[in-house]
């Protein structure tokens, strides 16, 4: 597992040299709980999902990711963003430097069960509260908030 760091707004960040689509899934329990999986390279919450691959959709991407990392299926349900700030950089220590692109899902779970991957150290639903104390960063907390306002429309941004 490679090393991952994020910047966030920062103006010492390196500039970006690559762009990659990825697609992650916010699922809530009957609770409104939000399925959450703790990076092993960042050691925040974060929502499942990770980078699109040749030969799939960015919602096969989103199911694809949520059952790798999380160990449950899901299907689709609706779409609550799209994120590409360019002033949200990922460096990881391969030397690529990626510029932020991701779509956000709904999704609900249709089967599975509950395990941790290689990629995370931790796997559970997290009520809003309890994310509010745990480390999270700031692109998350964005699309946690985008959740929370129950927007009309998708958030384009």
């Amino acid at each position: 597992m490679g090393s991952r760091r994020d910047y966030y707004r920062d103006p010492n960040a390196p500039k970006a040299n690559s762009l990659v689509p990825g697609g992650s899934a916010l699922i809530v329990d009957e609770h409104g709980a939000v399925l959450m999986q703790r990076r092993g390279d960042s050691g925040n919450w974060s929502l499942p999902g990770g980078a699109m691959e040749i030969g799939e959709t960015l919602e096969q991407c989103a199911i694809r990711e949520t059952k790798e990392e999380t160990g449950l299926d899901i299907e689709i349900t609706g779409l609550l963003g799209i994120y590409t700030d360019p002033e949200h950089v990922i460096e990881y220590g391969d030397g690529e430097i990626r510029q932020e692109l991701a779509v956000t899902y709904y999704g609900r779970v249709i089967g599975g069960s509950i395990r941790v991957s290689s990629e995370s150290t931790a796997v559970r639903f997290l009520g809003l509260d309890e994310l509010a104390g745990l480390p999270v960063h700031e692109s998350v907390r964005l699309r946690l908030q985008h959740h929370v306002e129950q927007r009309d429309s998708p958030y384009l941004g």
